[in-house]
């Protein structure tokens, strides 16, 4: 589907998600065919691998209504607990107006001014500076902000962080990162499910039982179908890896051109580039929620940990949204920007120490005799004896003595 603007290009991602999604699903399949696999080795180990490649797919055909019935008992599992599931993962609590006025206000004006569903608000308790959206229909939406982000965000950077989050419920874009995490996180769940049982049980029953006593009987099967056996292994063990593989690579892939929109909507949404850049900047490397899994910080705003060689990274470098900012929207980049936490304590500016101040033409400031022309004084006098002198003291000039 080709894209020519921000709409079509939101369209265009949707569609690309779903045929991703549908993949998902083939890689369920893909797992049952591998288990069916290596229950064929565990029930016979006397067979030849083209004998077990077929038995399996039987399997997979008889267990195919099975295996979509689970698939999809494990999404309705999730679409009705992954909200308390991500909250007790990141510690995000509800909040109301009367408990955070300026986050609230923020949010709601900002859906009042664009006919956008109110969505739920919550915080967690976290220095980090992140936030992130979930929810798979409108009574389940919510955004959720780490206090952190409230402290070194202003309120327009705050707008633009919310904006952002808008976009990614707007868009669509929040379902099916749920979606796409739900079921990679099944076929991750199932993948590690075959290996371990096959390492604490199958592998030692072929190797204790199955294939000694083939191979008691004659040298001959042994090699026949002993042999078989052990190519059918290595297809499924190959199979479970790259389904597992795979499914990785699409989760992340849904997550990292739906950024550069969610910025893009950000911008529409407040007209204020700048505000959505700046944000960026503070809150580069600067997310990481203490606890959470990598599914959590798919979602958020920012997500500091990268992949290797960017490849596997789940969000696009915060160097080229501002950029993708600067270039089409106008905007202006200060460059990264320092917190005041993140200044060291020696590194931050300390009051001049007594007797360290400026000096001006009648001395130290900041004399502890609280005289401007204390320095004047010679190193003999005494400030309680003498009067104070003006800036020619009393030596004696060519008229005789001054004062």
């Amino acid at each position: 589907m080709a894209a020519y603007g921000l709409y079509t290009h939101i369209a265009s991602n949707k569609f690309r998600s779903m045929l991703l999604l549908a993949g998902l699903f083939v890689l369920v399949y893909v797992m049952v065919y591998a288990a069916a696999l290596i229950a064929e080795v565990m029930i016979d180990s006397g067979r030849s691998a083209d004998t077990y490649l077929a038995a399996a797919g039987r399997d997979l055909v008889k267990d195919f209504p099975l295996a979509t019935g689970a698939a999809a008992l494990w999404i309705v599992i999730a679409y009705f607990f992954h909200q308390s599931i991500v909250d007790a993962v990141t510690g995000g609590e509800d909040v109301t107006r009367q408990q955070q006025p300026r986050l609230y206000n923020l949010l709601e004006n900002l859906c009042i001014s664009r006919g956008i569903p109110m969505p739920k608000l919550k915080l967690i308790d976290s220095d980090a500076l992140n936030a992130y959206a979930t929810g798979l229909n409108r009574r389940q939406y919510a955004v959720t902000v780490t206090t952190g982000l409230l402290k070194a965000l202003d309120d327009q950077e705050i707008e633009a962080v919310l904006g952002h989050e808008l976009t990614h419920i707007r868009n669509g874009d929040v379902q099916l990162m749920v979606i796409a995490v739900i079921i990679a996180g099944a076929v991750g769940f199932f993948a590690e499910l075959f290996f371990r049982s096959f390492t604490n049980f199958g592998w030692g029953y072929g190797r204790g039982r199955s294939w000694s006593s083939s191979s008691s009987s004659s040298d001959r099967d042994n090699r026949g179908s002993g042999g078989g056996a052990v190519i059918v292994i290595i297809i499924a063990a190959a199979l479970i890896g790259l389904a597992w593989l795979l499914s990785q690579v699409v989760r992340l892939a849904l997550s990292r051109s739906r950024e550069l929109l969610a910025d893009a909507g950000s911008v529409e949404l407040t007209k204020n580039p700048d505000a959505m850049i700046s944000a960026l900047r503070k809150i580069e490397n600067r997310g990481e929620l203490p606890g959470a899994t990598s599914a959590v910080m798919e979602l958020c705003v920012d997500n500091p940990r990268e992949g290797f060689a960017d490849l596997f990274a789940t969000h696009p470098s915060v160097d080229s949204r501002v950029r993708a900012l600067v270039k089409f929207a106008g905007g202006h980049d200060p460059g990264p920007l320092a917190l005041p936490s993140d200044m060291e304590p020696d590194d931050r500016p300390q009051p001049p120490a007594p007797g360290q101040g400026p000096s001006g033409p009648w001395g130290d400031a900041n004399d502890s005799d609280g005289d401007a022309g204390g320095a004047s004084r010679g190193p003999s006098q005494d400030a309680s004896q003498e009067p104070a002198q003006g800036p020619w003291g009393r030596h004696v000039g060519p008229w005789g003595t001054s004062g």
